[in-house]
């Protein structure tokens, strides 16, 4: 069984994120992310590390919701490390919580690492 990881990237400086978010970047077999994450912050990740879009924008899902959860579970259930990498912190305004329900219904390991959010930022 693997693990998830569900990890902040801040606001979109790399240099915001935090030292366990990268970690997670850098462990991540495959990494779930979404339209509000830097593209740099992805470089962080190893050269073998597979990669999924599921943003969301006004007028399109590139995956919808239910669907990411079940590929979070799926992927972790086959052996997988995953980061589900989004945008700021992925409980304010985010759908975390959804995701981390979901986790838990399918019994599967998952840690929460919060980013840093808009809203302190900056000054």
């Amino acid at each position: 069984m693997g693990k998830v990881f569900l990890v902040g990237a801040g606001p979109g400086d790399p240099d915001l994120l935090t030292i366990k978010g990268l970690k997670a970047i850098k462990e991540a077999d495959v990494i779930l992310y979404d339209r509000l994450v830097n593209k740099k912050i992805l470089e962080f990740a190893s050269p073998s590390t597979k990669f999924f879009y599921c943003g969301k924008d006004p007028n399109r899902y590139a995956l919808p919701q239910e669907e990411t959860n079940k590929m979070m579970v799926a992927l972790a259930k086959k052996g997988h490390t995953v980061t589900r990498l989004k945008g700021g912190d992925p409980f304010v305004f985010g759908r975390g919580g959804e995701e981390a329900e979901e986790l838990a219904n399918y019994n599967i390991p998952f840690e929460v690492v919060p980013g840093i959010t808009s809203g302190i930022a900056a000054p």
